[in-house]
């Protein structure tokens, strides 16, 4: 994991989602270390203290709001507490995220509209609600997408789908906020050491030749993407827009 920088972000206000565990929980912690004022937000709010915790120990500042993203009024007010606790908002880290694997014939209707909720309607309506903030300080928008959305892959269809849908909500701003000083970009990891993946489950009877979910080089840790979206949404970057970075091990290389 590349080192810190200090003072990157000093003066910004960065609101980060899923910031309770794996990538989110990094990327909110880098943030912290690198002069971020944090706003930190996740479902669990026992796993959000502990992001807290560990940013505070570390001398950051962070607030934090537990609540669920499948609701449109939570992204709008996560965002309105957000800009009143900081007075600001220059970063939109939309992290949250959820993954299952089944035979597409037994996805059940409940568990493809909860993926479809978490995956895509949050990022969207995050982004929504953050827009007019950001375009007041050039802001950045950093969606985490995965190589799934960028590549077939037999037993995640429905999580496929949601992921190539953040790939498009991110071009498709790019292009919307062209003439603006906005940034939209997305990062796209392949297998990450999170809780997600750890504890992952497959049935059975899957057909195991055609699971391409990791490459030859393993799995990412969860500072590897942290530190790839801290220079994303960095002025470091300030010519990286509608961009798709991939952080995979060359899983999509061929």
């Amino acid at each position: 994991m590349a080192n810190e920088v200090p003072g990157r972000f000093e003066g910004k206000v960065a609101l980060i989602t899923g910031a309770g565990s794996g990538i989110g929980r990094a990327t909110a912690v880098r943030l912290a270390a690198e002069g971020a004022r944090v706003f930190a937000h996740d479902l669990d709010g026992e796993a959000l203290a502990g992001t807290a915790e560990t940013i505070t120990a570390a001398g950051g500042t962070v607030q934090t709001r537990t609540g669920d993203v499948t609701s449109r009024a939570e992204c709008f007010d996560t965002v309105a507490a957000a800009v009143d606790a900081f007075g600001r908002l220059d970063v939109l880290g939309n992290i949250a995220g959820i993954a299952r694997g089944e035979h597409f014939t037994d996805v059940p209707e409940d568990a493809y509209r909860l993926m479809v909720a978490v995956n895509m309607d949050a990022p969207f309506f995050f982004c929504q609600a953050a827009i007019p903030h950001l375009l007041e300080t050039s802001g950045v928008i950093v969606n985490m997408a995965s190589n799934a959305g960028l590549m077939g892959q037999a037993y995640t269809v429905a999580y496929c789908m949601t992921k190539g849908a953040v790939i498009q909500l991110t071009k498709s701003l790019a292009m919307e906020y062209m003439k603006t000083d906005l940034r939209v970009n997305a990062i796209a990891p392949a297998g990450t050491l999170t809780s997600l993946t750890l504890g992952y489950q497959m049935p059975a009877d899957v057909d195991i030749e055609l699971m391409r979910y990791t490459g030859f080089r393993g799995m990412a840790e969860p500072g590897d993407i942290a530190a790839l979206f801290s220079f994303v949404a960095s002025p470091e970057a300030h010519n990286i827009h509608g961009a798709v970075l991939s952080s995979d091990f060359g899983v999509t290389a061929g």
